[in-house]
């Protein structure tokens, strides 16, 4: 297994400057500090005060700035994330605010997660009882079905991109690389994008096979769930060849102070979404119709 790592950000005590900057800030909105790294843009704390109520909103800010990135990026997949992100409205997704453009930079304005993202939720606080790691699941898993119904895949599920609100709620976030799964025909496709982390990604996209991104979704939801429980990744990505071996041959372990106290629906559980499989893995609809979701969905889903 892998210890839970993050990339330290340099420099993340710097506020964004430029002329958009100020436009932006004429307009109602203030920027903070960066606070992190989106896809091809840097994420910032930031506020918005309306003019009529003097009402102060604490926002985050993900903006990217044209001329830094890639042709691909900018004719694919930033115009897909701009698509989705004005489609969808989830209790369980990052609420947008706003999506305006300045010269060369687009910011997009999301509501502010005051308790940060899991990750750093989980190597500040540790193991996360089963109990919490039921209700959060669900709260992923409820965001998922909305997007899969919607016909989009997520590709980036991953604890960075799970930010955790003021009430203690889930909120998915980051839609960098999220994708239609159906054609202009509406018939289903493989992807053959290989995006999102490794640590995070099932074995047909290490291998470099055409996937279902749908599924992709799932594995991930598989490593976050483990992640949560262990406090600790279940495979170590440091070596491509390895991690796939690992990856089909189910080498992941819980650890010896966890397994004793979970249920046997959660191991059930883990085990499903980890299949390596995509022929067997189970859809979002299947994950709903795990017994170690049932009572959680009873009370939640209305």
């Amino acid at each position: 297994m892998q210890k839970l790592n993050k990339k330290i950000m340099p420099g993340l005590n710097l506020r964004p400057k430029g002329s958009e900057i100020i436009a932006m800030e004429r307009r109602g909105y203030e920027f903070g500090n960066k606070i992190g790294k989106g896809s091809y843009g840097f994420v910032v704390k930031a506020s918005y005060k309306d003019q009529s109520s003097e009402e102060k909103i604490e926002l985050a800010c993900k903006y990217v700035d044209k001329r830094k990135a890639p042709k691909d990026f900018l004719e694919k997949f930033f115009p897909r994330e701009i698509k989705i992100l004005t489609k969808v409205s989830h209790r369980n997704i990052i609420g947008i605010h706003s999506i305006l453009q300045s010269g060369n930079k687009v910011f997009i304005f999301m509501r502010w997660a005051e308790n940060g993202d899991l990750l750093d939720y989980i190597k500040k606080n540790g193991i996360i009882p089963e109990s919490q790691a039921n209700l959060w699941f669900y709260q992923m898993a409820s965001a998922i079905k909305y997007i899969h119904s919607m016909n989009y895949a997520h590709r980036d599920m991953k604890c960075e991109n799970i930010l955790i609100s003021k009430h203690m709620n889930i909120k998915i976030a980051d839609f960098g690389f999220a994708t239609s799964c159906s054609g202009d025909d509406n018939k289903k496709f493989l992807s053959e994008t290989f995006c999102g982390s490794a640590a995070y990604a099932p074995p047909e996209i290490i291998n470099a096979s055409p996937y279902e991104p749908k599924l992709a979704d799932i594995w991930s939801l598989g490593i976050i769930l483990f992640v949560m429980l262990n406090a600790l990744m279940p495979f170590d990505d440091t070596y491509m060849g390895k991690l796939i071996r690992d990856q089909r041959e189910r080498r992941y372990h819980i650890r010896d102070d966890v397994e004793e106290k979970l249920t046997q629906d959660c191991k059930t559980m883990l085990y499903v979404l980890l299949e390596p499989d995509p022929k067997l893995r189970v859809n979002i609809e299947g994950v709903y119709r795990m017994k170690w979701l049932a009572k959680t969905i009873e009370k939640h889903d209305n």
